[in-house]
């Protein structure tokens, strides 16, 4: 289970060679450290519940002769792995070493002395117990990870079995001459059985999704772009981090271009979010259709200095006052090409690039085209991050307009730009930033919430450092 949460920490998180990444991540010591606390902690609990595997032999006792055992149904009782350390390994994965650990187990035991059967319990006691082991990580051809188990080792300094009902009290005369082939047993299954545990593991890694639906328009791949690469302070591992469209998958026109994660070796997780994810977000949701908007006179906020009807829009066109007296309209706003993002130092900047079409609304509910227009606009962001939501604040850099056509006479271009632009910083962005202020929650991952949170905008890509903290969920009733 200590290998599920690590790889799931790498997972969510570079140096490789090869295809560029849309997402980054790195677990650092720290993380690595951290992982262990929590993970032992349900490594115990697990094991609970866990049977051991049935142990069998036979053994020459002086005076009696040979003795048929067998040990079932075993129960871990207690586990204590106080010494315990993990860490990188270089080129590999992660490294387990666990010394001077404890075991306290319980089961049932039977034995045959002369073709004669007896059985009962028994309380067994593993002291001094080492292990070592290795965990590489690696990704197969369809971008999702691999694990396996390497260079384990284990040894059993001293075990205490006590033995109840039955004829209990000849058996445990003769408990020194049964530790021997008990501890040998007890030390040749460690390390087999934790190889089963990691090909477990390794099959449920190969039926793992690695893309997910985000909504009707769009979902991501997440799959592994490269090999993990595992220094020796950290792992880090490049995710494709693309967006496509779920009715139809369209080439991008962006590529995810080369970046590095800093040494920042005090918090347990980095997270790259590159621009080219996010473009390729806003290319999927433009080729969908998705970045559209129809309005009303009567969704349109009290306060904007410009109304929806031929009364107000006439003061910018006076041939339409004419034309249609005293009518409402309405405003068609959508993306003319897909919004860019650039991720500057300490800065996002966002383009957008929209077309502004306004109808009157006739007497019979049909729509009679008034003018389309072009507007670009600048908009200057900030990001912000704590451990529950993101937020952020946004500006009005640059903004533009252009007549493409009109079929209502002449419009006054320079007039109407200055009343829109107003409109926007006094009305538009105004319930933007109280939106973002408010933020949006996060998700949780893996049962992980982050810990004070750092997110700084780099060239090309976000950068946030957190530590992070694990919550299992509670039971459930039945």
């Amino acid at each position: 289970m200590i290998w599920a949460f690590v790889f799931a920490l790498l997972g969510a998180c570079s140096r490789a060679a090869g295809t560029n990444a849309g997402l980054k991540g790195r677990v650092t010591q720290k993380g690595l450290e951290y992982g262990q606390q929590f993970g032992l902690e349900v490594v115990k609990s697990l094991l609970k519940k866990e049977h051991v595997p049935d142990l069998n032999g036979s053994y020459n006792i002086p005076l009696i002769g040979d003795v048929g055992y067998s040990v079932s149904r075993i129960q871990i009782q207690e586990l204590q792995l106080n010494e315990s350390v993990v860490s990188f390994s270089e080129g590999t994965g992660v490294r387990l070493v666990v010394s001077n650990a404890r075991i306290h187990l319980s089961g049932v035991w039977r034995v045959k002395v002369l073709f004669v059967p007896d059985s009962g319990t028994f309380d067994l006691s593993v002291s001094d117990l080492s292990l070592s082991t290795e965990l590489g990580v690696s990704r197969d051809d369809g971008g999702r990870p691999q694990v396996w188990s390497a260079n384990c080792r284990s040894s059993v300094g001293r075990l205490d079995v006590k033995f109840h009902n039955g004829a209990s009290w000849l058996y445990n005369l003769f408990m020194g001459a049964l530790q021997v082939p008990l501890r040998y047993e007890v030390n040749r299954q460690l390390c087999p059985e934790l190889g089963k545990g990691i090909s477990n593991l390794e099959r449920v890694l190969k039926t793992m999704q690695v893309s997910a639906q985000i909504d009707p328009f769009a979902a991501i791949d997440y799959s592994l772009v490269n090999k993990p690469v595992i220094a020796r302070e950290h792992g880090d591992i490049d995710l494709k981090g693309e967006f496509y469209g779920v009715a139809k998958h369209t080439e991008s026109p962006f590529s995810p271009v080369p970046f590095l994660l800093p040494d920042e070796g005090d918090h347990m997780l980095l997270l790259g979010l590159s621009e080219f994810s996010a473009n390729s977000a806003a290319f999927v949701y433009f080729t969908a259709g998705a970045l559209r908007k129809n309005f009303r006179d009567d969704t349109i906020p009290k306060r904007s200095p410009i109304r929806l009807n031929t009364g107000s829009m006439g003061l910018f066109l006076p041939e339409l006052k004419k034309l249609y007296p005293d009518m409402p309209m309405e405003l068609h706003l959508s993306a003319r090409k897909q919004p860019l993002l650039t991720c500057l130092p300490d800065s996002l900047a966002l383009a957008l690039f929209g077309a502004a079409e306004a109808f009157v609304v006739l007497p019979n509910a049909t729509l009679a085209s008034a003018f389309l227009l072009d507007l670009d606009a600048s908009v200057a962001g900030q990001l912000q991050l704590d451990s529950a939501k993101v937020g952020g604040s946004v500006a009005l850099t640059n903004f533009s307009m252009s007549v493409v056509r009109s079929h209502v006479g002449s419009v006054q271009v320079k007039t109407l730009e200055t009343l829109l632009k107003l409109a926007l910083q006094m009305v538009a962005l105004p319930m933007v930033n109280k939106k973002l202020k408010e933020g949006f929650p996060l998700p949780s991952v893996y049962n992980l919430s982050l810990v004070n949170p750092r997110v700084k905008i780099n060239q090309g890509f976000v950068l946030v450092a957190t530590d992070v903290q694990y919550q299992a969920r509670a039971a459930v009733a039945g």
